[in-house]
């Protein structure tokens, strides 16, 4: 048997929280710091699509798809028109990701182990990551973990966002390219639950056209495409003048059940397994850029590779009252987004489910919900 390979860093995992650290990781160069990286698939290549919205002029902004200053927000009362100013909301498409981690890796000299981990034991001083077999394959000072877990504990409330979406082409022009469809809730909604659509354009002929429900419970596949041909019919628009390039498919847990981000002294978890997907909306790219620039600025610094959690308590008990809102049916989920963003400019709402805002920032957030069935929740 081989020895393990003995580094400083270990990423388990190599999907999009991985990619990030190294991405960051790459931009600083630290050195001398050995970095390893476990994982039986090396991403390469399309498999996922990230929305997010944020500050132009990042890092990242060479690796986007498209990006909007102003998006849509429709209900059957209408259509609102949201300027994102000073925020954009930006597409960012796998590939490129991918690839920058994968030069990252070679700026780094980072060692690749295609298996997959088993355990990750931290003996206070080492972490040792073994294989299915329990044989060991890698020992690092520190291990950052993004595989898939669930919550420590179940929440009280236990809902998915999940999703298909479609890459529609065709030989004519029928998207605005400036304009995307942050969502549409014109959708049929869930028993339980909210559905929305949204279109992404990259080009006048080329968009991400996607369903989402915020539900406790997935779809059949039949029942996606039914719901995305009726989202067609409801933007006018024809399956038959399109190709479909590309299918895309998720699920997200959103839960005010626990993820414990540190388990033990040197182990930390990243992306859902460590809590960067926010319980309310199921969004996670923006906590997981925000944690990989902080890691990469720690190792370069010589500290621990310790990120801050990816959201304030209060956001995360804020997001408890609201699923369990909807939940129970207190309030409307359309009635609640609609009344959100009506009251409050766009950029607040934007910067509050990123976890960025104030606590007076959220005071007036809070005031603009529906206070009665909100209090009900609380209790």
């Amino acid at each position: 048997m081989s020895s393990p390979v003995d580094v400083d860093l270990v990423l388990v995992g190599g999907g999009g929280a991985a990619s990030l650290v190294l991405a960051a990781l790459g931009r600083l160069n630290p050195s001398p710091v050995r970095v390893a990286i476990v994982d039986p698939v090396h991403k390469r290549g399309q498999d996922r699509t990230w929305a997010f919205w944020g500050s132009p002029g990042t890092e990242l902004d060479p690796l986007l798809s498209a990006s909007w200053n102003d998006v849509d927000v429709v209900t059957p009362a209408g259509r609102r028109v949201l300027s994102l100013a000073p925020m954009r909301y930006a597409m960012l498409r796998s590939a490129p990701l991918y690839e920058l981690a994968g030069q990252a890796e070679k700026t780094l000299d980072a060692v690749r182990v295609t298996t997959e981990a088993g355990r990750v034991d931290d003996d206070g001083d080492r972490v040792v990551v073994t294989d299915p077999g329990g044989a060991p394959i890698v020992r690092g000072k520190w291990a950052l973990d993004s595989r898939p877990r669930p919550p420590e504990r179940p929440g009280r409330t236990n809902w998915l966002q999940h999703f298909r979406g479609w890459w529609l082409e065709s030989d004519r022009p029928r998207f605005d390219p400036d304009r995307a469809v942050l969502m549409d809730f014109r959708t049929p909604q869930p028993a339980r639950g909210v559905s929305f659509g949204y279109v992404l354009p990259v080009s006048d002929r080329f968009a991400l056209v996607e369903y989402t429900e915020f539900s406790p419970a997935r779809l059949s596949g039949p029942e996606y495409d039914a719901a995305l041909h009726g989202y067609l019919d409801l933007l006018g628009l024809d399956l038959a003048d399109f190709r479909v390039r590309e299918v895309e498919d998720g699920v997200i847990p959103m839960t005010d059940g626990p993820f414990e981000s540190r388990p033990s002294p040197r182990v930390v978890r990243l992306g859902t397994a460590g809590g960067a997907t926010r319980p309310s909306t199921g969004f996670t790219f923006s906590a997981m850029a925000r944690q990989a620039d902080q890691i990469a600025r720690e190792v370069a610094a010589g500290r621990p590779p310790v990120p801050d959690p990816p959201y304030p308590a209060r956001h995360l008990w804020m997001d408890s009252v609201q699923l369990r809102a909807l939940d129970r049916g207190l309030v409307d989920g359309v009635a609640f987004f609609e009344r959100l963003f009506d009251r409050n400019p766009a950029s607040l709402v934007l910067r509050f489910l990123d976890g960025t805002t104030s606590m007076a920032e959220d005071l007036r957030l809070m005031a603009s919900t529906p206070l009665v069935p909100m209090t009900r929740a609380v209790f």
